[in-house]
Formats: C-alpha cells, sequence, structure tokens
C-alpha cells in the first residue's frame, strides 16, 4: 500500500479542496472524514474513489474489499486533512449524489427555510432519519448538506433520508396540488397547538431561519401554522429541537 507522508502531496491537497462547496461542484466529489461515517457510506453501496487511513486502520476488515483504493497516511497529513482538532484516521472520497425529489409527491417532508447553523443542519437530518422522514429539502440560504460540519452532525443519515435543495416557494404549491398538507411553524394569532394536528405520514412541515422564522411569503401559502406550547420561561426552543418535537407527533 501506497504511503504518503506530507500535506503537501497534489492528492492530499485535492482532497483538502473537497471540503469546499466550490471544489465540491467542480470535481463532483467531497471528503467524508471518520471511520463510522465511511462505514456508513460503503454500507449504503457508495463507492469510495479513495480512502485515506492512518496505520490503526490499514488492515480494517471494514476496508478490506477496497485495498486497491486505499492509501496510508501519516500524523501530519491526518491532521492537515481532518476539519476538527481530534481526527479518527479515516477519510474518504466520495461522489457527489445527485438526488431528486420523488416523482409522485407523497410522504413526509421537512423543508429547511434559511438554516444558517450548520450543526442545526445535521441535527435536523438526523432527526427527521430517526423520526422516519423520508425527505428533507434544502431551501435558500440553507447551509450545505456536504460541509464537514453539517457531514460530521448527520452522522451518516444522509444515507437513509432523501436530501434535496430546491426552492421552496415553488415547492410548496406543488406538494399541494399533490395532496401533502403543509405545515408552518410560527406563533401567531391563527396558530395551532402542534398537538392538535392528526399524526399522518404524509405532510411537509417548514423549519424557519434560527433568528428570523420562516420567510412571510412561505408562511402565506401554508396549510396550518403551528406552533409549541411552553410552560416555563424559555422564551424558544432551539429550532432542532423544536423540529424533533413536531415530526414525532405527527410520525408516531
Amino acid at each position: 500500500m501506497e504511503t504518503i507522508t506530507s500535506p503537501k502531496n497534489d492528492h492530499i491537497k485535492l482532497a483538502k479542496k473537497l471540503t469546499v462547496k466550490k471544489y465540491q461542484k467542480d470535481y463532483d466529489r467531497y471528503l467524508l472524514e471518520g471511520p463510522h461515517q465511511v462505514h456508513d457510506a460503503l454500507a449504503a453501496g457508495a463507492q469510495p474513489d479513495r480512502l485515506y487511513v492512518t496505520s490503526k486502520y490499514a488492515q480494517d476488515r471494514e476496508f478490506k474489499e477496497y485495498y486497491n483504493r486505499m492509501t496510508e497516511i501519516t500524523a501530519d497529513v491526518e491532521q492537515h486533512l481532518s476539519s476538527t482538532q481530534s481526527p479518527q484516521g479515516v477519510f474518504g472520497v466520495f461522489p457527489l449524489p445527485h438526488n431528486q425529489l420523488p416523482k409522485q409527491l407523497h410522504g413526509s417532508f421537512l423543508l429547511l427555510d434559511g438554516i444558517q447553523d450548520p450543526g442545526n443542519v445535521g441535527t435536523m437530518v438526523r432527526t427527521a432519519d430517526a423520526a422516519g422522514v423520508q425527505n428533507v429539502v434544502l431551501g435558500k440560504q440553507t447551509a450545505d448538506a456536504f460541509s464537514p460540519k453539517v457531514l460530521r452532525a448527520m452522522q451518516g443519515s444522509q444515507f437513509h433520508v432523501n436530501i434535496v435543495s430546491a426552492d421552496l416557494t415553488k415547492l410548496v404549491p406543488q406538494l399541494q396540488r399533490s395532496g401533502v398538507p403543509v405545515y408552518g411553524t410560527e406563533l401567531n394569532d391563527q396558530a395551532k397547538p402542534y398537538a392538535s394536528i392528526a399524526k399522518t405520514d404524509n405532510f411537509a412541515l417548514i423549519m424557519g431561519n434560527e433568528g428570523n422564522g420562516m420567510r412571510p411569503e412561505l408562511l402565506a401559502r401554508t396549510d396550518v401554522n403551528i406552533y409549541i406550547p411552553m410552560r416555563g420561561n424559555a422564551e424558544s426552543l432551539n429550532v432542532g429541537v423544536a423540529a424533533g418535537v413536531v415530526l414525532f407527533h405527527l410520525l408516531s
């Protein structure tokens, strides 16, 4: 097995670029970090272009099938590639998936409207996965699904949920025409407590920006806007927590 010892190696420089959206689009590839996430990718059938591993993982039986695509790296290279202070010794270069919305718009959808914090985006994808949501749609100004922080927060859930990007102002009426009720999240005079909404596996839930909430043009198009009553003194819930409360109610 070849060993790379310098962060200045051309292959390593390219792999590092694949953490940046521009280069991901240019090369149609992204860099996945960590043994758990790389294992999940392989289990889901994703085919790596290359695996970069430290000596600790060079003989890992999970990677045996891909031995001819593996390159051993030193600690200096590992640290250079990592987006964390404590790298985990495994990196994979994978093709970007090109997911699409289902042709028949039916089922469960989580729509993210301007969710900018990568941790929140990743957490909501992971929560959607846990709750049984089928599709997560990233709207305008939402953090990129393949940034290192989002990938880390998703913890492999991107392989279990259909993640797409779309213009929500166009998608919402399409969902409604297909018989999918669209729920917004805002506390106002017309909003209903989330628990008053019947449980269903056919819906779309929109979660809005952490600071500003949903855009008014989307709020005006929803079927029902809902809120979470709070008995304590907290002013609001984290958007990821709020999404979890509502999703588990609807799909339980």
